[in-house]
């Protein structure tokens, strides 16, 4: 197994096309074609996860935050992320990120704070936009079907919880080919009348590459007549944060305490309480000041997330309760989860947990 073959079942859990264009999320260290012996999992690249790669046969790193997030302009071993990259040059060890891509997938890194919370009816909190496009094509009425089958298969016409989904229209089409063309219905030089159906499906928008192949190798034109389009609706399925609900609301004190239990933190700072009982919970791991709008727009009683600022803290303004678990704290079970799922997919070698703890904020 390569180390394109691992990265290609992390994409189908958590596709890069949906990461923030912030982020810097891939292969950033290695050759994507080098054979993998094992597999690390951790939440951040150091020196001492590299170390810890090395001692168990790991030639790939995967990790959740990126070890290279700005450009590097020289490679000297002065600063930690220099000195990270170097080692695993030095020892052949390539290292992947997933960060913001896996943050917006629907069993990702929210999704999991809340099975951790025990939260029911999870939804996205903050759906992305302009993650589907839609494919608009006219084959011969009798080639219809199969030309649908195949862009079913490869991925098109899924929305939801439904898929084989698409739209047709019958109508007439028209073409003439010149003297260089071969028609597969007609003759050259003649104009032609078919009867046509106009298909319209939507897909995923990292899967164009595979749909565009499918619908090029079933269609039984010479040229295709095809439109794209990207859609502006909001996705569901796909975005920032998560909203759920407990089984039994709880006063506020001890839904904190639950909360800092439940996540395994020694911290939990928080806004004014409010005296009222909480029932709906959004969360976003990781640093989360942008969603406090919009978990106040969806009716949420807490907001758990990381890295408030002294004046974030105000802008409850009565409506919520925001709480601050921190930012290792609120991501620490990604890496878990992470084993778990390559370890189901690949089982012809380790998967190996670090046992790295790479929070860098200590306690008294």
């Amino acid at each position: 197994m390569t180390v394109q073959d691992v990265i290609n079942h992390l994409h189908d859990l958590a596709p890069l096309a949906y990461a923030e264009d912030f982020d810097n999320v891939g292969l950033l260290v290695g050759d994507k074609s080098q054979n993998v012996s094992g597999i690390l999992v951790t939440l951040d690249t150091l020196e001492t996860v590299v170390d810890e790669a090395i001692e168990t046969n790991c030639n790939l790193i995967v990790s959740f935050h990126p070890i290279i997030f700005k450009g590097l302009k020289k490679l000297t071993g002065k600063t930690y992320v220099e000195r990270v990259v170097i080692k695993a040059i030095q020892n052949n060890i390539s290292i992947f990120s997933i960060h913001t891509a896996l943050d917006n997938a629907l069993q990702g890194v929210n999704s999991i704070i809340c099975d951790q919370l025990e939260l029911k009816n999870k939804q996205i909190l903050m759906p992305q936009s302009g993650t589907m496009k839609k494919l608009q094509t006219y084959a011969p009425t009798a080639n219809a079907e199969t030309l649908r089958a195949a862009l079913f298969s490869a991925g098109a016409g899924s929305i939801g919880n439904y898929d084989s989904c698409s739209f047709n229209i019958e109508g007439e089409g028209t073409y003439r080919g010149n003297e260089n063309s071969n028609p597969s219905v007609g003759k050259k030089g003649t104009l032609h009348k078919e009867n046509e159906t106009a298909i319209s499906v939507v897909f995923k928008k990292h899967l164009e590459h595979k749909i565009l192949k499918a619908l090029f190798d079933a269609h039984p034109y010479e040229e295709v007549a095809y439109e794209m389009f990207e859609l502006d609706n909001s996705n569901p399925y796909i975005g920032m944060g998560m909203i759920g609900e407990l089984g039994n609301p709880m006063n506020e004190k001890a839904c904190l305490e639950f909360v800092k239990t439940k996540m395994n933190t020694k911290c939990v700072r928080h806004s004014q309480l409010l005296n009222k009982p909480i029932k709906k919970i959004a969360v976003l791991g990781g640093s989360g000041s942008f969603a406090i709008s919009a978990a106040k727009a969806s009716g949420a009683d807490l907001l758990v997330t990381a890295d408030l600022k002294y004046h974030d803290f105000f802008s409850a303004e009565n409506d919520i309760i925001l709480a601050d678990i921190g930012h290792y704290e609120s991501e620490q079970f990604t890496k878990s989860f992470l084993v778990d799922y390559l370890s189901k997919k690949i089982t012809n070698f380790a998967v190996v947990l670090s046992k790295t703890n790479t929070n860098p904020v200590k306690y008294l």
